[in-house]
């Protein structure tokens, strides 16, 4: 039931109607909320608000039971009805271009790419072009930036990907796609896996991903393969040092509680831990806690741990945590 929601289309009543139908919600609510309500992109709803597109018939229904907005006039329109009609306006508008419908399709194909090698690429407008982005100079919102993607993310030759947990990590999105647009000037695309819990920001710029790779020494591919470190830039000053810390400790760390029996009193107090297979990441990691003055340590072949009430109280104090959760 709830895949043919997501393919189903409302068609409302008149002109206008969908427009107004996103407005009222807009009143209610930021667009990142609406768009992770509809399991879509904050582009998508903006299309639907020029009614560019039908809004599909799920998002008609989270949107009007979430915000008590009244349900609009519409009629349905499920995908099979919408390839007829698609199929429909492609044959009118291809007989419009061509007189009739091409029969010889691997002649289209080859006059499609002689076109592209000629002219198509060399268009200054064409989809080869890197759409633009602004270049953060070094501070300590890009350190924590490189703290977050050392920790949850992911390079590759065309995107920056940072995975969180869907449920424990909600609030903690907010903050990373904020300081995204901070630092870059766009909005970053969202995917929900719904059924791994997990919420992927992507930010998919080949001019990020050169960024970040030539300026800010992050590396693309596997972080445990590659070995990876707190780039010098960061390691050289204490503030970044801090910043970066805070991003690595908010997505590969954890707060957990110790519990033990001593002559049958019980104790329980707070430690912090921070899991890394990169072995110089997890000493870099230890470098940093201790020019902050606290006493961490080496716990196993992956962890660093915090024991300590008072370090704990210094690592607040000093760091802090972006990550509600924390």
């Amino acid at each position: 039931m709830l895949e043919s929601l997501n393919y189903d289309r409302a068609k409302f009543s008149c002109t206008g109607s969908q427009n107004e139908f996103i407005l009222k919600a807009r009143e209610l609510a930021s667009l990142i909320e609406i768009a992770k309500l509809c399991e879509c992109s904050e582009r998508t709803i903006r299309t639907w608000q020029n009614e560019k597109f039908l809004m599909t018939y799920f998002a008609v229904e989270k949107i009007s039971k979430k915000y008590c907005i009244q349900f609009p006039e519409i009629t349905r329109i499920s995908r099979s009805e919408q390839n007829k009609m698609a199929g429909r306006i492609g044959g009118r508008r291809t007989i419009e271009k061509y007189g009739k419908i091409p029969v010889n399709e691997s002649f289209r194909k080859e006059k499609r790419q002689q076109w592209w090698e000629e002219e198509g690429k060399y268009l200054k407008n064409s989809i080869t072009s890197p759409r633009s982005v602004s270049f953060p100079r070094q501070s300590s919102a890009l350190a924590e930036f490189c703290g977050i993607v050392l920790g949850d993310g992911g390079i590759t030759d065309y995107q920056v990907t940072i995975t969180l947990n869907l449920k424990d990590d909600a609030e903690y999105s907010v903050f990373v796609i904020r300081l995204c647009e901070k630092l870059f000037g766009f909005s970053p695309g969202i995917y929900i896996r719904k059924e791994d819990n997990t919420q992927t920001i992507l930010l998919s710029r080949v001019e990020v991903v050169r960024f970040l790779t030539k300026r800010t020494g992050l590396v693309k591919g596997n972080k445990v393969k590659h070995q990876v470190s707190v780039p010098d830039w960061i390691m050289a000053k204490k503030s970044y040092q801090v910043s970066c810390l805070r991003g690595l400790v908010d997505t590969d760390g954890s707060i957990f509680t110790h519990r033990y029996i001593v002559n049958g009193k019980q104790y329980a107090y707070k430690k912090l831990s921070f899991a890394s297979a990169s072995g110089p990441l997890k000493s870099d990691v230890y470098k940093i806690l201790k020019v902050l003055g606290m006493k961490p340590r080496l716990a196993g072949k992956f962890d660093v741990r915090l024991d300590s009430k008072a370090d704990m109280c210094s690592y607040f104090n000093l760091v802090s945590s972006s990550n509600p959760k924390h």
